[in-house]
């Protein structure tokens, strides 16, 4: 969130007009599992209210997995919730989950057949499987790097990638979910798997960027990031 969101707006910046701060507020969690992950999403509503206090325009809330580990269709309770918080504190603003922003991302490209990588252990892999294809994203095959150390997780070198993506099935896909985390980062790999596998290729960063650009009422466009940001979608 704190990296490759930022780099997205900087690289916009250098071919649109808007400017953009950025603003972030930190819930604790140091290893990957479902005790931790929901101890974090207790502290969002902290977030939200500090976050408020700047008078933002957009929230984004940037842990997929935090979200999906709480049960299907989670997303749009904490994106209520976390606008309610920004409310009561005065400065209302629209609240953007990276976990809604991928399901939206990849329905506004019209793919329903996606193969995806995830830096998780397999039992959060299986619940983050699970809530795409509640949202009717069909999974095509997943691989799960096994990851459980956050920091272990944001240090990857993105074009490791690369490789890995060439594991994947992507027979029947429609998409690819380069990175289902946005703690992973992916953003330098995304245009050279998009080249090699002929197909339209997002990561949670990515789709969270998309959406935070539409909530604001701006083009949704940024260069080396993708199909989805690149102004080419109907």
């Amino acid at each position: 969130m704190e990296t490759e969101i930022p780099r997205m707006l900087a690289a916009r910046e250098r071919i649109l007009p808007e400017r953009f701060t950025f603003h972030s507020s930190r819930m604790r969690m140091k290893h990957v599992s479902r005790e931790e992950l929901a101890q974090m999403d207790r502290e969002s509503d902290r977030c939200a209210a500090e976050l408020s206090d700047a008078a933002v325009d957009v929230l984004g809330y940037a842990c997929l997995v935090a979200i999906m580990s709480q049960g299907r269709g989670y997303h749009r309770t904490s994106e209520a919730r976390l606008h309610q918080v920004t409310r009561d504190n005065g400065h209302p603003a629209p609240v953007v989950s990276s976990a809604g922003a991928l399901v939206e991302g990849l329905k506004v490209m019209g793919a329903r057949r996606v193969s995806v990588i995830t830096p998780y252990m397999q039992p959060l892999t299986d619940l983050v499987l699970d809530y795409l294809e509640s949202e009717g994203i069909s999974i095509v095959h997943s691989i799960s790097l096994g990851i459980p150390d956050n920091l272990e997780v944001g240090a990857r070198d993105p074009m490791a990638l690369v490789d890995i993506a060439r594991s994947l099935n992507t027979a029947t896909a429609e998409a690819v979910v380069l990175s289902a985390c946005v703690q992973m980062p992916s953003l330098a790999a995304i245009p050279v798997v998009e080249k090699e596998l002929g197909l339209p290729v997002v990561s949670a960063a990515v789709c969270t960027t998309y959406r935070m650009l539409d909530t604001l009422g701006l083009e949704k466009r940024v260069p080396d990031a993708g199909y989805l940001l690149s102004g080419r979608l109907p």
